[in-house]
């Protein structure tokens, strides 16, 4: 075993001694970014390659050359990759689809001249972009099926107040990004210090915290009315997150909160400081703490995946945690790469055969139900 491998090996260990445990073998799948806008076609991406925006990644492969809004055809394969197993009590494998309810409406901003911002359902833009099918209805029989459970990711992973400055001042990678309908891409270092537009709570200017607690509001409840039912667990976009916001959430009916264990929590003007969280703490608000101790990112290629989360999934058990795998939508997406979405869920369904002939007596849970089963041991 080489250096860096047994460093590796000693931090998985490491980080899953503290907090809540359990010798139940748990296992939860998150995935985030569901619902957001990312890339709408790649001749966007190739067009806003060659006008010099960055929209490329830093690494072997381009998250926004694969991500977009889940196709039809996208859903239902996941949807039977993942009822194609069970658990110990014959439930399917869930995953908790972490998304965000709204998108920005580019039409209405631009006829405002930048001075406002205005925001869509994601239904909506679903329906923009998949307008011969009904894509949202298959979010429901993801549903109703219990292998897709929608919790929350923000009203948009997006943080308006610096986007809207960026387009107030006329930044160019910004408008022209914005013409394309999207803003994800890496921003230059060249005002005061870079916030990036898909990181939705972190802030520049203490205004923004009362911009962020409205979209925190208004999207909770844009949750409820697209979905029926109360959102309980939150995953902040890209992590920043002002603990300042806690009882924001807590009193729309937020229960969990998801965070990286080490937590950059930001102070406004560029300044953050370091936060740690483990599983099953409770903050003031009566709120739990649920962090992820598992990695599955397949299409970011480099290395043995499936063998990685099998890993991560075996020490957690060992440290009688429930094993959180941390999946993100990109990985599930075919709309620009076929290959891209059917590679990757071959690998997902080799992992849940790994981990059925290895622990069959796994439970599969959504994020809320390990909430509850943590709140339950506390009397709460």
């Amino acid at each position: 075993m080489s250096l860096s491998s047994a460093k590796l090996r000693l931090l998985r260990h490491l980080s899953n001694m503290p907090g809540w445990r359990t010798p139940r073998k748990i296992l939860v799948i998150e995935s985030d970014d569901w619902g957001s806008v990312r890339m709408p076609s790649l001749n966007v991406f190739h067009h806003l390659q060659n006008a010099g925006v960055h929209v490329n990644g830093s690494r072997g492969k381009s998250y926004n050359s694969l991500d977009t809004l889940a196709s039809p055809e996208d859903l239902s394969a996941l949807f039977d990759t993942l009822s194609s197993f069970s658990d110990k009590h014959g439930k399917s494998c869930v995953m908790t689809a972490v998304c965000v309810v709204a998108n920005p409406d580019f039409q209405k901003i631009k006829a405002h001249h930048f001075t406002k911002y205005f925001y869509e359902p994601f239904t909506h833009t679903l329906n923009r972009y998949y307008a011969n099918d009904d894509s949202f209805m298959l979010w429901l029989e993801g549903f109703r099926r219990s292998v897709f459970v929608p919790q929350f990711h923000g009203r948009e992973h997006l943080n308006v107040a610096e986007w809207m400055r960026a387009l107030q001042r006329g930044d160019r990678d910004t408008h022209l990004a914005f013409e394309k309908g999207l803003w994800g891409f890496a921003r230059k270092n060249g005002h005061k210090a870079v916030i990036s537009f898909q990181a939705a709570f972190d802030f520049y200017e203490s205004g923004d915290l009362e911009l962020q607690s409205e979209a925190i509001e208004e999207g909770l409840s844009l949750f409820y009315e697209i979905f029926g039912y109360q959102a309980t667990f939150f995953v902040p976009p890209n992590g920043p997150f002002s603990r300042s916001l806690e009882k924001v959430v807590a009193d729309n009916g937020i229960r969990f909160l998801s965070t990286p264990k080490i937590h950059r929590e930001p102070l406004g003007f560029g300044k953050s400081k370091r936060v740690f969280h483990w599983l099953g703490q409770k903050n003031l608000h009566h709120q739990y703490y649920l962090v992820r101790n598992c990695f599955f990112e397949p299409w970011e290629g480099q290395k043995d995946w499936v063998d990685s989360c099998l890993k991560d999934i075996e020490t957690a058990f060992a440290w009688h945690k429930p094993a959180v795998v941390c999946s993100h939508r990109v990985n599930y997406i075919g709309v620009h790469n076929v290959v891209n979405r059917d590679q990757n869920l071959a690998q997902l369904h080799k992992l849940l055969t790994g981990v059925k002939r290895r622990w069959p007596e796994v439970e599969f849970m959504a994020s809320h139900q390990l909430g509850n089963v943590i709140a339950g041991t506390y009397g709460d």
